[in-house]
């Protein structure tokens, strides 16, 4: 009952209400979950041998998003996707098929591939073995000095593949669940936001100076808003984030941040006038507020008409999708954004077998346009160890955001190292969503 909510869900609730056309459904869906606040040991972003457990016991089990469909869309079209020491080749093998292959030579163990690409079979660059798309043995050189193999059964080992909202999903262990009973309550929730008819207009990677989980942890919380981002506080409600983890989901939490309106850390009055200055930062914009309409209605007719004109069809969407900040998680480390101002993905991963590297993903989806063939799929923009966030142009002002960000990531994991105390101590509400995050990991790595 939303009574029973926190007030910053309450707020967010009454925001919902407010609303003068029909909701979806999964806006209504606010929930929180009793947790104890002990302290969550520090050695979890630290030790070598933690993270051993979790390449062991929770990576070899997990789904993981590997890839959008679109950027294999052709038969032979592949992406490798890295995971510690494991590596697959997902691969197109059909209209509508995608396996995943362990990129290792049978024979002596070589990569295969070493980047995406198009291919029409696996050919090992060593000794010339060669398999074919669905991963049947295709030749031997010198066949007849392999008398005591087995071709027929001599074929790629293969991972599990599924796909949902446009995605590529993979997992290590051929006895998984299913990835939709995985996703539990998350393909409901986008009934009304279907990620599959977007396509994304920016990927970019770089290399994070942190353990994995701090830089996922940086990002499933508006606490931080204050310290890092105090130019977003005349624009975005921070402390009345609605933080949302159901209980009987261990895979999937979502906040909703309210954008348009000035955060209370703000010591004075924030007008709507200066709110939509600060929001629309491209020069010559029409920043003017009609009588009666408040910015965020400004805010989120302004989003439909852009969203419109892109897409060529009108979006009819609250104003909550259309400029708040809406962030879903699905464990371990994928958070799609159903939001239509920030289309934001993210992914993150340990770098190689290194506790306290990781590597970061960032996506933009945009609508899929009408009347015109789904767009090619973008170029995955590798920032180099002396490149910022910034330096991708295609992430727009969402740069500066994210160097902001991982200005303080290197900072956490050295005192994380430094630190005298023995734990890491969690906001009871604010960071919730880490708590639920850590109750699951444990589950599948232990204390």
């Amino acid at each position: 009952m939303t009574e029973e909510l926190p007030p910053p869900a309450r707020f967010v609730q009454g925001l919902i209400d407010a609303e003068r056309g029909p909701v979806p459904e999964a806006l209504r869906a606010a929930s929180t979950v009793e947790h104890d606040d002990t302290d969550i040991p520090r050695t979890r972003y630290t030790s070598q041998r933690y993270h051993d457990l979790e390449m062991e016991r929770m990576w070899a089990r997990v789904w993981q998003m590997a890839c959008r469909e679109e950027q294999i869309p052709e038969v032979g079209d592949h992406v490798i996707y890295d995971i510690g020491d494991a590596s697959l080749i997902v691969v197109r093998t059909g209209a509508d098929d995608v396996r995943a292959f362990h990129n290792s030579c049978l024979h002596r163990g070589t990569q295969l591939r070493t980047g995406s690409g198009r291919v029409d079979r696996f050919r090992c660059p060593f000794h010339g073995l060669t398999w074919n798309l669905d991963g049947s043995l295709l030749e031997i050189p010198c066949a007849w000095d392999f008398p005591h193999i087995d071709q027929a059964a001599f074929c790629l080992p293969e991972a599990r593949t599924g796909t949902w909202g446009g995605f590529v999903f993979v997992n290590l262990d051929t006895d998984a669940a299913p990835l939709d009973e995985y996703l539990e309550l998350l393909p409901s929730h986008f009934r009304d936001w279907p990620l599959e008819d977007r396509y994304a207009t920016a990927h970019v990677v770089r290399v994070l100076p942190c353990n994995w989980k701090v830089a996922l942890e940086a990002f499933m919380e508006s606490y931080h808003t204050v310290a890092v981002h105090p130019q977003l506080l005349r624009t975005t409600a921070d402390t009345m984030t609605e933080y949302d983890v159901y209980p009987d989901s261990a895979h999937v939490s979502r906040m909703i941040t309210p954008v348009g309106m000035a955060s209370e850390h703000v010591d004075r009055a924030v007008s709507d006038d200066e709110i939509l200055g600060a929001m629309f930062m491209t020069k010559g914009a029409d920043t003017s507020l009609p009588e009666g309409a408040s910015a965020r209605d400004v805010l989120a007719e302004r989003s439909r008409e852009l969203l419109a004109s892109r897409a060529g069809r009108d979006f009819a969407i609250t104003d909550v999708e259309a400029v708040d900040a809406i962030e879903y998680f699905v464990f371990p480390n994928f958070m799609p954004w159903p939001s239509f101002t920030t289309p934001l993905v993210y992914r993150f991963r340990p770098q190689g077998n290194d506790p306290e590297s990781s590597v970061m993903d960032v996506m933009l989806l945009e609508p899929v346009p009408s009347g015109v063939p789904r767009p090619p799929a973008v170029r995955t923009h590798v920032l180099g160890p002396d490149e910022t966030w910034a330096d991708a142009a295609e992430l727009g002002y969402l740069g500066r955001i994210l160097n902001q960000d991982n200005a303080t990531l290197g900072r956490v994991q050295r005192g994380l190292r430094a630190s005298r105390k023995p734990g890491v101590t969690l906001a009871h509400y604010q960071e919730s969503r880490i708590r639920h995050f850590h109750d699951t990991l444990v589950s599948y790595v232990g204390e």
